[in-house]
């Protein structure tokens, strides 16, 4: 693997704010996921518990409902008002649906009042997470030279493994440091009470960022060009970047899948399916979300030097070729021995595709609609494939009574993403020829 760049002072300070507010918005998305068998008997009881999880399942995808309006309004106010201001507001807005999960009495408490403000919660989390990618992604790129746009642009995923550890961590410590009387009660509150506290540090570290200059040229010639209605940003993106959505479609799907099925959905798999104590993947969870975290940066760098398409190709087929054998072996023996074995294999391919993924997608458009298009095309395969998926993955298994089915459903996700790899351009390759020929270009 090549060795990190020394980084100049604003381009850390620009990696460090889009890395601290993207964990904290993805922090509290997961946990309600990770929470879900908790959250399900709290505010959705019903005599099946099949059925009480199957509607908290569905409430966790819901927040997906929102987040291509998010990903649409936040991503034209990002090519407009500035990258800084779009994300200043989203982690705004994830503050207060923190708050809500975590001071709503239950259904207990104040009956259906309770999964109503529930449903608002993860519907305001859904508009503030469309957002998100779009706005931090272009605020990497922007400032990441043109030679080391996939090591900054994986500052993006990092920031989703860092989210993804922490609420591991806060599974692991109320799951095993709380009896399961005080779990019920009052300890599931926890992880969104901390979610809640480093919003307001996420919110001071980003209003104090200054804009891309490649931005700030970009927007003042957009402003000539592209009329400032909404409509007609929307127009634009999809009349001349088409074959960029479609693309970017169909690499998220398989991104979004493979993490919300291999990660999010884990610890409801390993408990109703394998059954495995509550906290055993929890202790899976942190120990390869850590190692995802140290190699996808590594997998940015290597995508500079030889490029994003061999290493997100490289991934996906290996993904098809290995998912199947290692649930098959997961599920005749299942044991937290077997069930971290298979997630280290999935932790080091995960990583190799999201590594160059957020640069990839954003090469695939111009800086006066970056912001816009990367939300659109991010948030919609998420909507539609992400996060539903643990919804999907359990009525699959309830209906078929086949435990195979997450293998199944994956493997179908990567054989779109390749499909969708195979007609990108890979800027990465251009500007290497271009660095040993004639110099670097232009963003």
């Amino acid at each position: 693997m090549p060795a990190s760049p020394v980084l100049p002072r604003a381009n850390r300070r620009a990696i460090v704010a889009s890395t601290i507010g993207n964990a904290f918005e993805w922090y509290d998305f997961i946990v309600f996921g990770f929470l879900s068998v908790i959250i399900a008997r709290q505010f959705f009881p019903s005599s099946n518990p099949t059925v009480s999880l199957l509607l908290t399942t569905a409430t966790f995808g819901s927040a997906f409902l929102m987040r291509p309006i998010g990903g649409i309004l936040l991503g034209i106010y990002a090519d407009r008002a500035g990258r800084k201001s779009a994300l200043a507001l989203v982690i705004l807005l994830m503050t207060l649906s923190s708050a809500m999960m975590a001071f709503t009495p239950n259904y207990a408490t104040i009956g259906i009042a309770a999964p109503i403000i529930v449903v608002a919660a993860r519907l305001l989390q859904g508009l503030s997470a469309g957002g998100e990618f779009g706005s931090a992604t272009a605020m990497l790129i922007e400032y990441a030279p043109p030679h080391r746009r996939g090591f900054y642009g994986s500052w993006q995923n990092f920031g989703q493994f860092v989210a993804a550890v922490t609420a591991a961590l806060m599974g692991a410590l109320v799951t095993r440091g709380l009896s399961a009387s005080a779990l019920d009660a009052w300890g599931w509150r926890v992880p969104f009470l901390f979610g809640v506290l480093i919003g307001p540090v996420g919110f001071y570290i980003r209003t104090r960022l200054h804009e891309p200059p490649v931005y700030e040229e970009a927007a003042a010639d957009a402003r000539t060009a592209i009329p400032g209605k909404a409509g007609s940003m929307l127009a634009t993106v999809w009349r001349e970047h088409q074959a960029a959505l479609w693309i970017a479609f169909g690499l998220v799907v398989a991104s979004s899948v493979a993490q919300y099925v291999l990660n999010v959905y884990l610890p409801v798999y390993a408990v109703r399916q394998l059954k495995l104590p509550v906290s055993a993947p929890f202790i899976v969870l942190v120990a390869t979300g850590t190692l995802r975290m140290i190699l996808t940066p590594l997998f940015g760098l290597l995508s500079d030097r030889i490029g994003r398409k061999p290493v997100m190709g490289a991934s996906m087929a290996l993904y098809v070729l290995t998912i199947y054998p290692l649930f098959v072996w997961l599920i005749a023996a299942p044991s937290l021995s077997r069930l971290l074995g298979t997630e280290v294999v999935f932790a080091l391919l995960m990583a190799a595709a999201l590594g160059p993924a957020s640069t990839a997608l954003a090469e695939l458009f111009p800086t006066q609609v970056r912001a816009t298009g990367l939300s659109i095309s991010y948030n919609v395969a998420t909507t539609l494939f992400g996060g539903f998926s643990p919804f999907l993955v359990t009525w699959l298994i309830n209906v078929t009574g086949n435990k195979m089915m997450p293998a199944y459903f994956v493997t179908a996700a990567m054989i779109v993403g390749l499909i969708a790899l195979w007609p990108m351009p890979d800027a990465a390759r251009r500007t290497t020829a271009t660095r040993l020929g004639a110099g670097s270009g232009a963003l």
